[in-house]
């Protein structure tokens, strides 16, 4: 008579294990694992010299990656473990695969010199990516700082690093911005911009809201980039690689411009209620990601 009670709370103690996990919450992560066997699949069409598939294995992992954390917070299946996954797949997908990529295409031709350069590559995407989860704590950064990244993020520091790739198989330029050595130096140069500390336009702000005679335009303007990818992968990455590397500069002025601007005004952190909260707007606006 004195072992039914223990036995029915060691049921009760034991239940919770299998406690079935909401479908909310498995389909964010579900997305995160597409994104990495994209990753993973681009350095199998790598290592078998199918560049196109390779290449656009990286930009779909890049585009499965913009939309787990939308998903993720549309669904309210955000959660720690999503994010520790988020950012271990990033590190393959946008650090790994890229070194090991361009060293199969050209880098093993300057022997350790291009192995080098691909580790300082994928440690630099590994670096950017822990210093961007430690910046999600930051009690202290205003809200329009949430309109830059600081540094490259890694999806763009994949598809610029392949620039040589790309302009190499279109055939716009000599032989020797496809040499060994300039490649190892340029994949050395987007690392260094991984780590820095440039701020660059972050575009998570865009897209919230549209007006409502601008979502028609949107719609034919999207298939239209879609439908160039697919057509002409190689010069529309080219082109958008060049592009974005442009802009870095115009946001470094923008930051700036900001910045002094903020100065200006003069605010204060002293506990004043009167005061502007800009620390709350700031994580509000904070998103998790490469």
């Amino acid at each position: 008579m004195t072992q039914a009670p223990q036995n029915s709370e060691t049921r009760t103690r034991r239940t919770p294990r299998f406690r079935r996990v909401p479908l909310r919450l498995i389909i964010p992560n579900m997305v995160t694992l597409l994104a990495l066997c994209s990753g993973l699949t681009a350095l199998r069409m790598a290592n078998e010299g199918r560049w196109e598939f390779a290449v656009g294995a990286i930009l779909l992992a890049a585009v499965l990656d913009g939309l787990d954390g939308r998903v993720a917070r549309m669904l309210k299946g955000t959660s720690r473990f999503g994010a520790e996954l988020d950012s271990l797949a990033d590190f393959v997908n946008f650090g790994v695969a890229p070194a090991v990529m361009l060293y199969i295409w050209i880098l093993n031709e300057a022997g350790s010199l291009g192995w080098i350069a691909a580790l300082i590559y994928a440690i630099s995407a590994a670096l950017r990516l822990a210093r961007f989860n430690v910046a999600l704590d930051d009690p202290d950064k205003p809200a329009w700082a949430s309109r830059f990244f600081t540094g490259v993020p890694a999806p763009a520091g994949a598809v610029t690093v392949m620039l040589p790739l790309y302009l190499d198989f279109l055939g716009l330029f000599p032989h020797w911005f496809a040499d060994e050595a300039f490649v190892a130096a340029y994949t050395v140069a987007i690392a260094f911009l991984l780590i820095s500390r440039l701020p660059t336009y972050s575009g998570k702000s865009i897209g919230t809201r549209v007006r409502r005679d601008y979502v028609l335009p949107l719609f034919v303007f999207a298939v239209l980039i879609v439908a160039l990818i697919a057509s002409y992968p190689f010069r529309m990455l080219a082109a958008g690689s060049a592009l974005y590397l442009l802009t870095i500069p115009f946001s470094w002025r923008t930051f700036r411009k900001l910045a002094l601007a903020d100065t200006a005004r003069g605010f204060d952190d002293d506990g004043d209620e009167s005061d502007t909260d800009m620390d709350n707007l700031a994580d509000r606006d904070k998103d998790h990601g490469g």
